[in-house]
């Protein structure tokens, strides 16, 4: 695996592989790998000859009171276990790099996808998402790109930027990777305690609690998200930053669960925020 820094050295490497005609995939990372991030980069390994992975934590992303400064990074461990998952370009660029000085130039989705669920508590984050990966398909311009279903907002936000300004670039989503008790894989979770991570359990819990509740018949989307909200308030520890169904394409809310629908949860365990989320189907004979 070869490391660059700078776009340049990127861009060189990746013009000789195109000159070989090999196909190009990026995941785009903050670092502090775990096996969501890794089974992203198995998946683009296995479909594509060079894959790119990007280890940078987007300063534009966080908020004033958010994590930035405290975020996990390791970059030794980040770079042996992306070797290992087939990774074989890491780009770990310094931010002056990325945004160069006089920045004036930013890149942002409007409307439901980035103004419900997260957008109406991290104002700003998604301008910063769409802004570093747009940069980062210019600087890598890949076959395909690798994104966790575990940030499903971020996913549908990026596929509608996609869409919008022609990139020529295929999304991949990969499915959540889960502990063996169910709290899904984040870089965050490294923050809790073995008190708050036993407690963060009930996220994944509530999940399934509404699964049952659609299997069991209700359809009523606010008496859903109201026995979702009163599960998880059983735990003490838990926060609730919000809890909600919507239709996988707009983020919107309908009165009715139709044929599928998304739950998305916001959960603050002590000083940490975490996010899950899950389909919500209608059996076939409903």
């Amino acid at each position: 695996m070869q490391c660059f820094e700078t776009v340049e050295q990127l861009r060189s490497y990746l013009t000789e592989a195109r000159r070989r005609q090999q196909s190009i995939g990026l995941v785009p990372t903050m670092g502090a790998l775990h096996e969501g991030h890794l089974s992203l980069m198995r998946t683009a390994a296995a479909e594509n000859d060079i894959v790119v992975a990007s280890i940078f934590v987007n300063p534009t992303q966080f908020g004033p009171q958010e994590d930035l400064a405290t975020y996990p990074r390791n970059l030794e461990k980040d770079a042996r276990l992306a070797a290992q998952a087939g990774v074989t370009a890491l780009f770990h660029p310094p931010v002056e790099e990325v945004y160069r000085s006089g920045n004036a130039t930013w890149v942002e989705v409007v409307g439901s996808l980035t103004e419900s669920l997260c957008g109406r508590s991290r104002p700003g984050h998604f301008r910063g998402v769409t802004t570093v990966v747009s940069r980062l398909f210019n600087i890598v311009q890949p076959d395909r790109a690798y994104f966790g279903q575990k940030d499903v907002q971020q996913v549908q936000v990026l596929k509608r930027m996609t869409q919008d300004l022609f990139f020529d670039i295929q999304l991949r989503v990969v499915p959540i990777v889960r502990e063996n008790d169910g709290l899904a894989m984040s870089s965050r979770n490294a923050y809790l305690s073995d008190t708050e991570r036993q407690a963060a359990l009930i996220l994944s819990r509530s999940l399934e609690e509404a699964k049952r509740i659609v299997k069991d018949g209700e359809r009523d989307t606010a008496a859903i998200e109201a026995a979702v909200t009163a599960f998880i308030q059983k735990e003490e520890l838990a926060v609730i930053d919000y809890v909600e169904l919507v239709h996988p394409d707009d983020l919107m809310r309908r009165e009715q669960l139709e044929a599928v629908g998304l739950l998305a949860l916001a959960v603050r365990i002590g000083k940490t925020r975490l996010i899950d989320n899950t389909f919500l189907e209608v059996p076939a004979c409903s």
